[in-house]
């Protein structure tokens, strides 16, 4: 839809062909239902939460930037508020306002919405011809393909552009899951299965060096399969070759305590509960959920009176509250990931444009390039500064072939 309003606003006439029943059906899930629209934040902050090819997007972020899509969206009519982490989203929570705005955009500015499934591109000659659909073919002088990736799937993203892109010529990366939950192997997670950690410290590291890939603050939940929440969606980010052994989750539980001030508060608990067995004198440490499998963690036997715990298995308790350890082993599917990893090679695109170098008239936008970044609006932004920078430069391509036209023909007379 941004493909399409910056097109029709540089004054080419524009077709958003749409295979499902209505507009924006992935974008109304985003934010949990309330669109996290993008981040508030400078660009060099932008970028670095763009772990891949983050250089390929600056000059998509100077042309289209998160203050330019705040004004836009303002401007549309929709209000909107900034969150915790510069997360901006509409003042009504509502997704669908978002979608709302956008389609009007499109019908104001003349965009035909047409409900037809494309199934291939029409290339002739080095110059995209058009597209075919099931109803038949389109001509077109420009084609922007924005089909999302191959997550949630439900919304259409069924990975179309990907085979586009290959039938051009275009080399399609990788395809893998991010932003995705992570699974873990063993007993360990479905034991906590539903309990939620907030104000932690997480850590992922390989397990053969010991040395951290991702660090992060905030919120997970274990879950039947392993763990999820926005620290685990971000740290997925970073793990594309995770396979069983590699990766550890290590979990700071009292991130605000270090490791003298932890063992005296562990001391003055156990010295509260010192008739009790061990398992039942962590209630003040830990949830009840957790307590059996940090038992069990941590090797210091859960029926032992908490008076005969000696001071190296206080220390014990003290590390694994410092560092509880989950082993990971992959990724969950990649319909349950909120964006795709890979895509269109973006040594193959123009940064300024979104322009296939391998065939004239040929965009792309979005998801489909291989780009992606973290949780926080970061995803939504490349896809409208990507969007905007290809409609803009379609609609510019075919000025200037315009303009051409009647010198050629004028030198075909001659």
């Amino acid at each position: 839809m941004m493909a399409a309003i910056a097109a029709a606003g540089a004054g080419a006439g524009v077709a958003l062909l749409e295979k499902n029943d209505r507009l924006g059906r992935k974008l109304r899930i985003t934010g949990k239902g309330r669109c996290n629209v993008t981040n508030d934040c400078d660009r060099n902050t932008f970028l670095s939460n763009i772990p891949t090819n983050p250089r390929f997007l600056y000059g998509a972020f100077a042309g289209f930037s998160n203050e330019d899509t705040e004004a836009f969206f303002e401007g549309l009519g929709v209000p909107l508020k900034t969150e915790r982490g510069n997360r901006v989203f509409p003042v009504s929570d509502r997704a669908g306002d978002i979608v709302a705005a956008l389609e009007q955009e499109c019908r104001r500015l003349g965009v035909r919405i047409l409900r037809e499934t494309v199934t291939g591109l029409e290339i002739a000659g080095g110059q995209v011809a058009g597209v075919r659909t099931r109803e038949g073919n389109l001509p077109a002088r420009a084609v922007i393909v924005a089909t999302g990736g191959a997550s949630y799937p439900l919304t259409g993203s069924t990975g179309d552009g990907y085979r586009f892109a290959r039938a051009a010529g275009h080399t399609v990366t990788e395809i893998l899951p991010s932003l995705v939950p992570l699974t873990s192997p063993g007993t360990l997670c479905p034991s906590m299965q539903g309990l939620s950690l907030r104000n932690v410290g997480v850590r992922v590291v390989r397990c053969a060096s010991g040395k951290p890939v991702y660090k992060d603050f905030g919120e997970l939940m274990f879950t039947h399969f392993g763990v999820t929440g926005p620290t685990v969606l971000s740290a997925s980010a970073h793990l594309s070759d995770i396979a069983p052994g590699v990766y550890e989750m290590r979990i700071d539980l009292k991130p605000a305590l270090d490791e003298k001030k932890l063992d005296a508060r562990v001391l003055s608990d156990f010295t509260k509960y010192r008739n009790r067995d061990f398992a039942n004198a962590l209630i003040d440490l830990l949830p009840q959920k957790m307590i059996p499998a940090f038992v069990r963690l941590c090797g210091v036997p859960g029926g032992k009176k908490v008076n005969a715990v000696t001071k190296e298995e206080r220390a014990q308790v003290v590390e694994t509250l410092k560092c509880f350890r989950v082993p990971l082993d992959g990724f969950r599917p990649i319909a349950e990931a909120i964006v795709t990893r890979g895509g269109v090679s973006t040594r193959e695109l123009s940064p300024k444009t979104m322009g296939s170098k391998l065939v004239r008239g040929l965009y792309f936008a979005g998801e489909v390039i291989d780009v992606d970044a973290y949780t926080g609006g970061f995803n939504l932004q490349i896809a409208f500064s990507t969007g905007f920078a290809a409609g803009k430069s379609a609609a510019e391509q075919i000025q200037e072939e315009e303009k051409k036209e009647p010198d050629e023909i004028h030198s075909d007379c001659d």
